[in-house]
């Protein structure tokens, strides 16, 4: 029998800790041999990441116990952390352990530990490694070598180097081989063509972000495995390139934005010779964000399996001959990058609104796609799931917003005859992201007790063309914010959320924009708290040294160029119109966090104190960019349904929050 109760107050047996145990998901899958591995999350191991290899008969395992980390620190968001090949003792693996950033051999099936291939930097973690290629013909590792000559985070430089795979540079880093030097201050993991004569990478600078502009380079590998003829063979002006391959006939595919689109093109790097492969107005890449997460790959047959949509990203099949996708059938609705290819079978992840990401093998030959691993088990019944509408709303101007709307959900309960639900506004990180619409456990918590969330894919959002996503250059902490409250007023209006209980949080630029919307003319008085997770919260103090390199000089685009940033940083920096904040907020924080460091949440804190103004702030030991631990991750989403439960007066978690002014 379906009881009535406030929104907020539902009882759900969707609990913190079946949130906590779903936090992230599996990544960066690669073959060795005829096996599958990939790395998962282990919230219940300190956050590790583990190592899982599936052997031919179907069986996985994790081959790496406690406390090995398989995670890359590069560009502190990382990348494909790993690589395989059959050694003299089965699988060989070259990975990153996480907390010294040294690249270690393993062979699972000798009995041996792993061994150090790399030394320890001059500071701490100071040598990070990412995408290996084990390059058996000269008895080495290639990968992308981030290494830092100074404490501070913008001292450091970047090339592709050559490990000795017998370990002789493990103590002595002159035993390492530079490839290419450093005059790029971004740049992949090497590509070598099937005929081990070339090498492909791509690379950038500084103040472009691989989204705004990227060259795809070229290199000759000579006997000895020395690169000689660097060139540029596409990209530049303006141009993002976010992947590259190799065909079969040392001809170069790449994603590549000149329609304003990540189209699928081609490049003879030996000509110059180039084309389109295939234009359309969907994404064939994304932003690039994590290094060796790939989007398309090149089959056996020569079609190109790729991730692609608008907004959505499925799986499909270009086919050469035909000129067309083929869409890849199932019950999935989502596919993430980082799909791999042995022959004709592809690999990846994907998930829907009622499953998680699941690792799934295609067979393109048979037309057929199967669950192989990780496969989404239901530990309650799906009925508490949320169900996403799609939803195109208008902003200012007449603008489109994308948005997934999840209204309330739970079988056992309804709300009170008149009474509206209370409604909060996710915002995703980035800003140059986006968000899908799948299976989160942690909206299901909240959507399952009654309460509503809609999840904003603001101006400045990837997935739908460059035009869209530049909607935010140099206007960051203004689309963003109008565009949340469009949304937030619109579902307000038309009666589907309450309009006294209208809630926004984010986390990392999502924290940013919850702050900017407390503190914006743009979204005064529309929302009744905030959750602020992990924030930017002083845009001058978020340049140089002040965060990591990579994104240094990122709010040149998204704020303006040095010569304005201060005016625009005081002008939109929550730190500076404390003042304005009149709703109760909560501020949560890890400790080691390189990218958004608490000194930004302390700034604002030391604004606010005596303003009268409820909030609290939770901070976490060993937590990075992000939360992995399950002890943080459980404890932060109690703090946040608290923090609702005092503010929209319903029945909360036995929980301490305590909101000081």
């Amino acid at each position: 029998m379906v009881k009535q109760a406030p929104y907020g107050a539902w009882e759900s047996p969707i609990t913190v800790d079946m949130v906590a145990a779903s936090d992230g998901r599996p990544g960066f899958l690669g073959v060795i041999g005829g096996e599958l591995w990939w790395t998962e999350p282990r919230p219940s191991e300190g956050g590790r990441r583990a190592l899982i290899r599936r052997r031919e008969d179907g069986t996985t395992e994790s081959v790496l116990p406690a406390p090995w980390n398989v995670r890359s620190r590069v560009h502190e968001y990382g990348g494909h952390p790993w690589a395989g090949a059959i050694g003299g003792h089965g699988p060989l693996v070259v990975f990153t352990h996480f907390a010294d950033q040294r690249l270690y051999a393993f062979e699972p099936d000798s009995g041996r530990d792993p061994r150090p291939l790399t030394p320890v930097g001059t500071v701490p973690s100071g040598m990070r490694w990412c995408e290996p290629l084990i390059m058996e013909e000269f008895g080495e590792v290639w990968a992308v070598l981030e290494e830092f000559t100074g404490e501070g985070p913008t001292d450091v430089r970047r090339l592709l180097a050559a490990v000795p795979l017998d370990g002789s540079a493990s103590e002595d880093r002159s035993e390492i081989r530079e490839l290419t030097d450093d005059s790029y201050r971004f740049l992949t993991g090497p590509k070598v063509s099937h005929s081990g004569t070339a090498l492909a990478w791509i690379a950038w600078n500084h103040p472009h972000m691989p989204w705004d502009e990227t060259e795809l380079r070229y290199a000759e590998i000579g006997g000895e495995g020395d690169l000689g003829g660097h060139s540029t063979v596409a990209g530049s002006g303006g141009e993002s390139i976010a992947q590259v391959e190799w065909t079969r006939d040392d001809t170069l595919i790449f994603a590549g934005d000149r329609t304003g689109w990540w189209n699928l093109h081609w490049v003879d790097p030996y000509s110059a010779d180039s084309g389109t492969i295939h234009s359309a107005e969907a994404e064939f890449a994304g932003p690039m964000w994590t290094l060796g997460m790939p989007w398309f790959q090149i089959l056996a047959s020569g079609d190109i399996a790729t991730v692609h949509g608008a907004g959505e990203s499925r799986l499909g099949v270009f086919d050469a001959w035909e000129r067309k996708v083929d869409p890849v059938e199932g019950p999935w609705t989502d596919w993430a990058a980082g799909i791999c290819a042995v022959g004709d079978k592809v690999y990846g992840l994907a998930a829907s609104p009622s499953t998680g990401y699941e690792v799934v093998e295609v067979d393109t030959v048979k037309g057929t796609a199967k669950v192989i691993a990780a496969a989404h088990e239901d530990h309650v019944d799906p009925g508490y799931y949320p169900v996403p509408e799609h939803r195109t709303f208008e902003g200012p101007d007449g603008r489109e917003i994308h948005a997934h709307v999840y209204a309330p959900r739970n079988p056992d309960h309804e709300g009170p005859q008149g009474e509206k639900p209370p409604y909060v506004v996710w915002v995703h990180g980035g800003p140059t992201s986006h968000v899908r619409a799948v299976l989160d456990m942690e909206l299901a918590y909240f959507t399952s007790r009654g309460i509503g969330v809609v999840e904003v894919n603001y101006g400045g959002s990837t997935g739908y063309g460059r035009e869209y996503r530049e909607r935010l250059r140099e206007r960051w902490g203004e689309v963003d914010v109008e565009d949340c409250a469009a949304v937030a007023r619109a579902l307000a209006a038309e009666g589907t959320a309450d309009p006294a209980r209208l809630a926004i949080r984010g986390g990392s630029a999502g924290g940013w924009t919850a702050a900017a919307s407390l503190t914006s003319s743009a979204a005064q008085g529309v929302y009744a708290c905030a959750v602020v997770k992990y924030p930017i919260l002083d845009l001058s103090g978020w340049t140089g040294n002040d965060t990591h390199d990579f994104e240094s000089q990122y709010v040149y685009s998204l704020v303006g160029p040095p010569e304005v940033l201060e005016e625009r940083s005081v002008e939109r920096s929550p730190v500076h119109h404390a003042e304005n904040i009149e709703v109760p907020f909560i501020l949560l924080q890890g400790l080691e966090d390189e990218i958004c460091p608490p000194t930004q949440a302390e700034k604002l804190l030391a604004r606010v104190a005596g303003q009268d103004v409820p909030h609290a702030y939770r901070t976490y030991e060993g937590e990075q960019h992000g939360f992995r631990q399950d002890s943080t991750i459980i404890d932060a989403v109690l703090a946040e349904h608290a923090l609702y439960a005092q503010v929209f007066a319903f029945a909360g978690p036995e929980h301490e929050l305590e909101l000081k002014p």
